[in-house]
């Protein structure tokens, strides 16, 4: 049997890098996608290739321009046959103060995040239905749903937004195409931690019912079961994977 290929879009690191490594590491095709992370980007190829046995391929594109997607959505068929599974987990945060936030900002957030996630769904989604399988997993946050920063009042929009997209996507692309969202809330990645102080860390932790922030293998974890035949029956859901968040910021 033919195996699978998975898109990860932003998959040089943070989630996007654990979603595409454990998924190699149970026998998926992997297709990294980057924009700026050329050297983690290869490098998480090689050993994807060296540790897992699969093919993979590390492509730079712009996900919110259509014609850098269909170019990268093109060698994948080419070299690859096609997409079987996306993950639009491309995401920029571009955290400041309110007043020093301005509108162009808040547009390149919603493109790369919300239009990025609509270009790489839409470049998939028909052969996905001509085979009559496909899988969608949107990375959205807490933040688009009960946590609130004004200071990424435009990364908690474009993460609502994805939300939205989610559902309208599983509609259209129903019966065969299932399309889910995840939420994470305080994982432990590299942007999350740098930067921020202990006492701002323990902060966060203290609204955390398991008292602790999560790892990005554990939001991999639930992509491999929501893109597996176990979770066939899920579709149109979004699940929050956030230790138990309380509350509102």
């Amino acid at each position: 049997m033919k195996k699978q290929v998975v898109l990860v879009t932003g998959a040089a690191k943070g989630i996007g890098r654990a979603i595409a490594l454990e998924l190699a590491r149970v026998g998926y095709d992997i297709v990294i996608n980057y924009l700026t992370s050329k050297q983690e980007a290869l490098d998480l190829k090689n050993q994807i290739i060296q540790d897992h046995g699969v093919r993979a391929l590390a492509i730079k594109a712009d996900v919110s321009s259509e014609v850098q997607v269909d170019q990268m959505i093109s060698t994948i068929e080419e070299e690859l046959g096609g997409v079987d599974i996306l993950v639009n987990n491309a995401a920029i945060d571009l955290s400041n103060l309110f007043h020093l936030k301005n509108a162009e900002e808040f547009r390149r957030t919603m493109d790369v995040n919300v239009v990025g996630a609509f270009n790489c769904s839409k470049r998939v989604y028909r052969r996905m239905l001509e085979k009559e399988y496909g899988r969608i997993i949107n990375i959205s946050s807490t933040n688009g749903i009960n946590t609130y920063y004004p200071m990424c009042i435009d990364y908690d929009a474009s993460k609502a937004a994805l939300i939205s997209l989610t559902h309208n996507l599983a509609f259209e692309f129903a019966p065969y195409i299932h399309v889910n969202c995840i939420a994470p809330g305080f994982i432990g990645t590299e942007n999350e931690l740098d930067g921020y102080d202990e006492a701002f860390l323990e902060e966060e932790i203290e609204k955390i019912m398991v008292g602790r922030y999560g790892d990005p293998r554990e939001v991999a974890y639930l992509v491999k079961f929501l893109i597996s035949d176990e979770a066939n029956f899920i579709n149109n859901t979004v699940i929050r994977i956030d230790g138990g968040q309380k509350g509102s910021c």
